[in-house]
């Protein structure tokens, strides 16, 4: 569920926009909530928490592909003189 009060607080912002809704303005609020909570839910976005979870685990496997490049390097260093030295008996 999305954060209650990141809805309250849009749903108030866009009817104090409008004039009118301030006569209607309880009923339209819940309606407006309502369509707001289910635009979200259908744009299937993810909370704070949730993205800042997913960066953790790509900043994780960011350092763990350097690392492995890092090594892959080294051993093509090795390949290449174990083939020199190989080469030169």
């Amino acid at each position: 569920m999305r954060d209650k009060n990141f809805l309250d607080e849009l749903a108030s912002r866009l009817s104090s926009m409008l004039p009118v809704v301030r006569e209607l303005s309880s009923e339209l609020r819940t309606k407006i909530e309502q369509q707001l909570a289910k635009a979200l839910t259908e744009m299937d976005l993810l909370t704070r928490s949730e993205f800042d979870a997913q960066s953790k685990v790509l900043r994780r496997a960011e350092r763990r592909i350097d690392e492995l490049a890092a090594t892959i390097l080294e051993l093509e260093k090795r390949l290449q003189q174990f083939e020199k030295d190989s080469s030169q008996q």
